[in-house]
């Protein structure tokens, strides 16, 4: 069977020739065709009993390559799956302006820290609110995995959220949301808090100096980015609820 690899080699002049593509694309094209080949070194191994010998080829390890990426990503959602509880489930997605992505260029670490932590923080604080879940200071299930691209290999910095529809009280009990068993927060008060948060949290590393390589932090520049970034709501999404496993890890 013909890998993505084997289309790779066997298409590239011809699509190359009209296409062209990003540094992160070239990378992930480059690392694919090479994996597990000699062009990337490997050991020989040897039976010191029947005298076999075969090459190991190191992998790309890069996170679009079947063959490495795809293995890694089902072992992490294997342990995912034992962690699905008996109820509905809502998917929301919490995406960063644009105008943010010179920052992450030159700030990488404290500006998907800070993604995760207001993204976690705006979920937590509106699950512990009775007015939307019954119960006051209820603790949330939920998940977040990072992407910074889009499909194709664009910039596009966001957080998947998925999340249970309900908390947990303090006495152990199971609390469904107050408007209907599937249905979170509204997603415009979601974003304007987040927004909130996690622009405070932009202004001090700005003042405390955590982020003096932002290539926009200096003079006309900060002060255009920041009426941008509060002149438009953020992108705060929520999907269909997932309708969960295909084999529930429950009885």
């Amino acid at each position: 069977m013909a890998s993505l690899a084997d289309a790779l080699r066997q298409f590239s002049a011809a699509y190359r020739a009209s296409h062209l593509l990003t540094t992160p694309q070239a990378k992930a094209w480059r690392g694919i065709v090479a994996c597990r080949t000699p062009a990337l070194g490997g050991e020989r191994l040897d039976c010191g009993q029947c005298g076999h010998s075969h090459w190991q080829y190191h992998s790309c390890r890069n996170r679009h390559c079947p063959q490495c990426g795809a293995r890694a990503k089902d072992a992490w959602l294997q342990g995912r799956l034992a962690e699905v509880l008996n109820v509905p489930y809502a998917h929301l997605v919490f995406t960063l302006p644009h105008s943010l992505n010179g920052l992450y260029g030159a700030h990488p670490r404290w500006l998907i820290d800070t993604l995760f932590a207001y993204t976690a923080q705006t979920l937590s604080e509106f699950a512990a609110n009775p007015k939307w879940m019954g119960v006051s200071n209820g603790t949330p299930a939920l998940s977040l995995v990072l992407h910074t691209w889009n499909q194709d290999l664009q910039r596009h910095i966001h957080l998947h959220a998925v999340m249970a529809c309900g908390v947990l009280t303090q006495d152990g009990q199971w609390s469904e949301p107050t408007r209907k068993p599937d249905f979170l927060f509204p997603v415009q008060a979601l974003s304007r808090v987040f927004r909130g948060k996690f622009m405070a949290a932009l202004a001090a590393a700005h003042k405390d100096g955590l982020i003096e390589r932002d290539p926009q932090g200096h003079d006309g520049a900060w002060q255009t980015r920041q009426r941008q970034l509060y002149k438009h709501d953020w992108v705060v999404y929520a999907k269909t609820p997932l309708g969960g496993p295909p084999d529930p890890p429950w009885p």
